[in-house]
């Protein structure tokens, strides 16, 4: 918090904050007739919208003291924003202003008794944010007079020309406000200071031996010398800032960092030249830091090219003028290039660091620090502009060595020639330049799909839509900027919006083996840390045939390749990250893993370095592949889902499976041999079907499973695994499974076995039936059922399921239990007969391919991995409340979890909840130790500490039936998923259609008449996006559901829910439509509540006002959305 005072001595409390879109309200009451002659008439919300930089002062009311709005070009039409550099030179003396270190004001206004402290208050914040900054200009064709306290900040602009342009023009030089800190070399009496600034910011003094030594930094300053050097920072002669570097460095401890682009921080020099150099050169610390290889042309040197900071403290009122000491510490070793920095990687990063490069290291390194660099090359100052024919040789040797580098040559041939791609799409290219150099170039490509990205992804939670033209929108094509200046990206596409007359730029991400991907982007980091990523909208099905004209536009329902899609627009420009280089490693690819992950990767303001993903088969994304079958889904990714989401770009991914965990070194084994290093561990492998192992009972003789040992059931197999056996977990498996079977077994006339007793027995069994297996080939072993347990909740569905099965002459055989393989060989491979015990005569099969859907399980690996680190394992990772396990560094989560016998909730555990949403809250309890905006959590009430947590969502279940059948099965979380619905939800139950004609449809209320379960069985594919819209909502809001169905009037849900009115229920926005009526018809004060107590008998209780205020909301929804529910008629269309 800040205080200004007003010339009476009034005091205000304010907070500086960037301003949003909810201050316009307030900003508006506060613009005065004064502010409109020199600003002129602005649009409050359109001018934040665009503006680069946007500043707020509001009281502890949150009540709005002053605004001021930034951009970079003058107010209003008086030059074009591209060109006001030029205009600015001739007319002005501003010859040192530059796109780089000059914004303008276009609005600044303020409660009348603080505007002199305002401006200065946000001046010195704007100065302070912006590093780079020098200028602030205030140029408009409105020529008015400044208010006192703008004109004590501003100073008039000396006009080169007269006459000049109709025009205010004046200035604000940081050296009046905010200079820069005076940096000259430490002295020993500096101590004290500087002694009491590492005891206000760090915990060195108590975390390491230096504290042994009470003068550390006194001998530290008295040591000083060529190679290690101190300086302090200085505002009004106080001592504010130290730094101590030295070009000591050891390189060989860098090994693990991707250093090749630097030259691993090495400077060559040839034989000739260090005999030139004097003799002090050589001694023998500096021969310690090179190294001398050969080659045939002769023998070279190479020297440490590079300094360290090994200590940096500075007051936090001054930390945004960090950047201030480097200039100086590169002047201390004027013959090398690079200065650099390691840092803990629990460390937040601090400002300084937001100019330095961060430099990728190995997954697997086991170096508990990050690499910062920052070169020499830096200190020089960027210029952008647009791309002429010069520069394409320097373009060429820029982008030499990157794969995609002729597709870029090629767009910017196309460039130069018609000024637009080969599909006829206006093209722009601009390129970086450093003296003259080209470091960098980026090419666009106006935006065509622009309505396809505002109905598919949610732009809208980051611009106002109908505020940026369709023109406005642009798509970068190719973008290659040299490492070196990797800090001046931001300011590279601030620019190249300027230029262009752009106001959003997207960035889209294709899958790695998809064809769409010819977009050279190098490095990605570089534009990942200036944009946002933008989430996936849930898609509506639409019945297209039946809507005819009333459809949305085939731009907006044509397919396209998937890709993930982040934004960068104006106001994102000038919008810092935190950077979080903690190391979180995941381990599973399961549901619960890929949401936590999601939900990290597209924190808009957080930025993780160190997101790593173990999984067995790698990443489950794969573009090209058809849905295979096999296995039912949850509906929580799809492989299409999967390549819309930015998880390829933000997380590494090692295959493998975890074999160890180290928790005293803090890493985990995998299967491969590497080390990966954590600081936070996820473990949500899920559960597994994994390889039976047969009981060994010699089936010659008659035995039963009631006969059979106990511990026969639950050992592990060790011995060889048949090549024609398939255990099937994931989609690597499906896929195999599905090659071997079509290239070795679907021609033949040998048996498929398939064992086990869930629903994807079921759904193989289809999967065999579609790829032309005859059914009197297949035979289904059904394991014993767990006690209470049922595959299908519904027995109408398990009834259709047997009939298709039998009807397809499929053989199935109950409660059986493997006992031998290949008659007990001890190397059964391949497989050709199996035997299982049964609980009446032995079954004996010959076997072509068996198909192992059984002993589900935590994986063997997994839990010996856990068990062997002395995790609390009781027949799963035993977790509390908060998904800690007994290692507060590791958590778990999913079906591979449970919780702690201390909670008395043994029916409950994360398996009887949707795993997305479980990852979703996982996550949500992480970010707190991560994010720096949120508020600390209230205190739970007492004894909130001893309750598991409860989730909402529902629980998903599908796949392909027997028979074609296609499967839904919607219901809330329950301790026993499988069992019916209890005796008040068939009371409601809503039924139509039957099993035999393919088009079942059954639907269950709560007592609320909410929608409970949902249960789909139909021959014809199913929309099923639509339809998980439809859990949790209300009877009424569904058409009156209940009361039409009592009447008779529906026949048939399918074709009811096909109708148009109900895709304004499974719009994505309509929950949020929901809480606005909620809230409109919601009674709060006193007198609505006795009048709702007085109406309590009359169904018709809503006020006029508020019908009036309903039909507004609802007005506003559907306009609103207009562009997905265009089959909705609104106000103005007739």
């Amino acid at each position: 918090m800040r205080t200004l005072t007003s010339p009476s001595g009034q005091e205000e409390a304010v907070t500086v904050r960037r301003s949003e879109s909810a201050d316009a309200q307030g900003i508006d009451s506060l613009i005065t007739p004064s502010a409109q002659a020199v600003f002129g008439r602005v649009n409050v919300i359109h001018l934040l919208e665009k503006a680069n930089l946007a500043v707020t002062l509001a009281n502890e009311k949150d009540d709005i003291v002053a605004h001021a709005s930034f951009f970079d070009y003058p107010v209003g039409d008086l030059v074009d924003p591209a060109h006001w550099e030029r205009f600015l030179q001739k007319h002005f003396r501003a010859e040192k202003c530059t796109p780089l270190n000059t914004l303008y004001l276009h609005l600044f206004v303020a409660q009348p008794n603080f505007v002199a402290a305002s401006v200065k208050e946000i001046m010195r914040a704007v100065f302070n944010a912006v590093g780079e900054l020098e200028y602030i200009c205030l140029i408009s064709p409105n020529i008015g007079v400044l208010e006192p306290a703008l004109e004590k900040v501003f100073e008039p602009l000396k006009h080169l020309t007269d006459p000049g342009p109709q025009c205010s023009a004046f200035i604000c030089r940081r050296q009046k406000l905010c200079p820069r800190l005076h940096i000259r070399p430490a002295r020993v009496e500096d101590h004290d200071d500087i002694m009491h600034l590492f005891a206000e910011q760090t915990k060195l003094l108590q975390t390491t031996d230096i504290v042994d030594q009470s003068y550390f930094l006194a001998e530290l300053i008295e040591a000083q010398n060529e190679k290690n050097c101190t300086a302090v920072c200085e505002s009004d002669g106080v001592v504010v800032g130290f730094i101590s570097v030295t070009s000591d460095v050891d390189l060989k401890q860098l090994h693990s960092f991707e250093l090749s682009e630097f030259d691993g921080l090495y400077k060559r020099i040839k034989h000739n030249e260090a005999a030139a150099q004097p003799d002090s050169s050589k001694d023998e610390e500096d021969s310690q830091q090179e190294k001398t290889p050969s080659n045939g042309a002769g023998q070279f040197s190479e020297k440490s090219n590079a300094f360290c900071i090994q200590f940096f403290a500075i007051d936090k009122s001054y930390e945004t003028r960090s950047v201030d000491f480097i200039p100086y510490v590169f002047k201390l070793f004027p013959d090398l290039d690079f200065c650099i920095i390691t840092v803990p990687m629990l460390s937040p990063e601090f400002l300084l660091l937001q100019n330095f490069l961060r430099v990728p290291h190995r997954i697997t390194t086991l170096l508990p620090y990050e690499l910062y660099i920052f070169p020499r090359t830096g200190l020089r100052s960027v210029k952008v502009r647009l791309a002429v024919a010069a520069d394409r040789p320097a373009v060429y040797d820029l982008v030499t060595g990157l794969s995609l580098k002729n597709s870029l040559l090629q767009d910017l041939d196309c460039f130069y020639e018609t000024r637009s791609d080969l599909d006829g799409v206006p093209l722009q290219a601009f390129v970086a330049q450093v003296d003259g150099q080209v470091v960098g170039i980026l090419i666009m490509r106006d935006e065509q799909d622009v309505e396809y990205i505002r109905a598919h992804y949610n732009i809208e939670n980051f611009i106002y839509f109908s505020h940026h033209r369709y023109e406005e929108h642009a798509q970068i094509r190719h973008f290659v900027l040299n490492p070196s200046f990797q800090h001046f990206s931001k300011h590279l596409f601030k620019e190249v919006l300027r230029l262009a007359h752009k106001s959003c730029l997207y960035h889209r991400m294709y899958p790695p083996d998809c064809s769409q991907e010819n977009s050279c982007v190098h490095h990605l980091d570089f534009v990942l840390n200036c944009a946002v990523p933008v989430r996936l909208r849930r898609q509506i099905i639409y019945p297209l045939e039946e809507l005819g004209i009333n459809a949305p536009s085939r731009r907006i329902t044509e397919d396209q390749a998937p890709f993930a899609l982040s934004l960068i627009s104006r106001k994102l420009t000038m919008e810092p990250k935190v950077t979080v280089n903690a190391r979180i490693v995941v381990v599973g690819a399961s549901d619960t893993g890929l949401s936590f992950l999601e939900v990290l990767c597209f924190c808009p303001h957080l930025r993780f370095n160190n997101l790593t993903l173990i999984s067995t088969h790698g990443f489950p994304s794969d573009c090209n592949h058809e849905d295979v079958g096999f296995l039912s889904t949850s509906h929580a990714y799809s492989s299409r889902d999967l390549a819309r989401l930015p998880l390829h770009s933000y997380v590494n991914v090692v295959t493998g499976k975890m074999v160890g965990i180290n928790r005293k070194s803090k890493y985990v084994r995998v299967s491969g041999g590497e080390k990966v290093p954590y600081d936070h561990l996820i473990l949500c492998t899920g559960l597994q079907y994994r390889v039976p192992c047969p009981t060994g009972v010699d089936v010659s003789q008659p035995v039963t499973n009631s006969q059979l040992p106990t511990q026969s059931t639950h050992r592990r197999y060790t011995g060889p695994v048949p090549s024609n056996l398939f255990t099937l977990n994931d989609l690597h498996d499906c896929m195999a499974a599905h090659r071997w079977l079509c290239a070795n077994f679907v021609e033949l006339e040998d048996n498929a076995v398939v064992y086990g007793n869930s629903i994807d027995v079921f759904t193989t069994v289809e999967t065999l039936l579609s790829l032309g297996v005859q059914g009197n080939r297949i035979h289904l072993v059904l394991t014993p059922p767990e006690p209470a347990a049922s595959c299908f909740s519904d027995p109408n569905v398990e009834k259709a399921v047997v009939t298709a099965m039998s009807k397809a002459e499929v053989q199935v055989h109950h409660d059986c239990m493997l006992a031998q393989m290949n008659h007990g060989d001890e190397h059964p491979d391949p497989l050709t007969s199996v035997s299982f015990s049964t609980d009446a005569e032995p079954l004996h099969l010959q076997c072509g391919v068996f198909i192992n859907l059984s002993n589900k399980g935590v994986d063997y690996d997994a839990f010996e991995s856990i068990n062997n680190s002395f995790l609390v394992f009781d027949s799963r990772l035993v977790i509390n409340a908060s998904f800690h396990t007994s290692d507060e560094a590791i958590c778990g989560a999913g079906p591979l979890t449970k919780y702690s016998r201390s909670y008395y909730t043994d029916e409950w555990s994360q398996a009887n909840f949707n795993s997305k949403e479980v990852g979703q809250e996982l996550a949500a309890m992480l970010l707190p130790l991560f994010d720096p905006t949120q508020e600390p959590a209230d205190e739970p009430p007492p004894g909130a500490d001893r309750l598991v947590p409860l989730y909402k969502q529902a629980k998903i279940q599908g796949g392909k039936l027997p028979g074609g059948f296609n499967y839904l099965h919607v219901s809330k979380p329950s301790a026993n998923l499988t069992e019916p619905p209890a005796k008040h939800l068939q009371d409601r139950g809503i039924v139509t259609g039957r099993v035999e004609t393919g088009n079942y449809f059954c639907l269950h209320l709560d007592c609320y008449e909410l929608v409970e379960t949902l249960t789909c069985l139909s021959l014809k594919p199913l929309p099923v996006y639509n339809y998980l819209s439809l859990y949790g909502k209300h009877q009424q809001l569904l058409g009156q559901l209940l009361t039409r169905y009592n009447q008779g009037l529906i026949h048939d849900l399918y074709s009811f829910f096909r109708q148009s009115w109900c895709l304004a229920v499974c719009h994505d926005r309509f929950s949020d439509f929901e809480q606005e009526l909620q809230q409109i018809t919601s009674t709060t004060d006193d007198e609505s509540r006795q009048q709702l107590t007085e109406d309590a008998n009359n169904s018709n209780v809503l006020t006029p006002e508020r019908r009036a205020a309903l039909r507004s909301s609802a007005v506003k929804y559907l306009t609103y959305n207009r562009n997905l529910l265009p089959m909705f008629a609104y106000p103005g269309q007739l």
